[in-house]
C-alpha cells in the first residue's frame, strides 16, 4: 500500500510562495503523510520530506530526523506492520517534524534506555528542541529545528 500524504498550505498572504520565500504574513506550510509500518516506508518518509522542503536550510538535519523517527516507529513501537504519520511544519525561521506512532511498550536492546536515533535527534536539534509526547497508547516524538530566514 502506498503512503496516504496530505498537504496543505496555511497563509495569510493572497498568493501561496514557496517555503524558501516565507514571509511574516505565511504563517506555516504543513504536510502530513501516513505511512506503513514496515521497513521500506521509512526511505519513502524521507523522500517526501526531501521534496517539502527542498529549499528549506535545515532541510538536511530535518530529513535524517524524519528517518529516525520513521525507523523507530517501524522498529521501536506498536506501528511496526501498522502505521506511522510524519508531519511537518515550515515556519520563518524553523522546522518543526514529528512522527505519530502507535506507542507501546520501547523495544531496545538490554543496554539501552531509548532507541539510538533519539540520540541523533537529540545531538542535530539540541535537547530543549525535541520530546516525547504520550505513553504506551500512542505517542508523538517532535523536533524543531531553528534556522536564519533570509530576507
Amino acid at each position: 500500500m502506498s503512503p496516504t500524504v496530505t498537504s496543505q498550505r496555511t497563509r495569510t498572504a493572497e498568493r501561496p510562495k514557496p517555503p524558501h520565500a516565507l514571509t511574516r504574513s505565511a504563517l506555516a506550510w504543513v504536510y502530513a503523510g501516513i505511512f506503513d509500518g514496515n521497513p521500506d516506508q521509512v526511505s519513502q518518509a524521507r523522500r517526501q520530506m526531501a521534496m517539502h522542503l527542498a529549499d528549506c536550510p535545515a532541510a538536511d538535519d530535518a530529513i535524517t530526523i524524519v528517518s529516525e523517527l520513521a525507523s523507530n516507529a517501524v522498529l521501536h513501537s506498536g506501528s511496526a506492520g501498522q502505521r506511522f504519520t510524519i508531519r511537518c511544519e515550515l515556519f520563518e525561521d524553523y522546522v518543526r517534524v514529528e512522527c505519530e506512532d502507535l506507542g507501546g511498550e520501547w523495544h531496545c536492546k538490554a543496554d539501552e534506555d531509548r532507541p539510538h536515533g533519539l540520540t541523533i535527534i537529540d545531538a542535530l536539534a539540541g535537547s530543549d528542541n525535541w520530546g516525547i509526547d504520550g505513553d504506551t497508547t500512542g505517542r508523538v516524538v517532535w523536533a524543531r529545528l531553528f534556522f536564519r530566514s533570509a530576507e
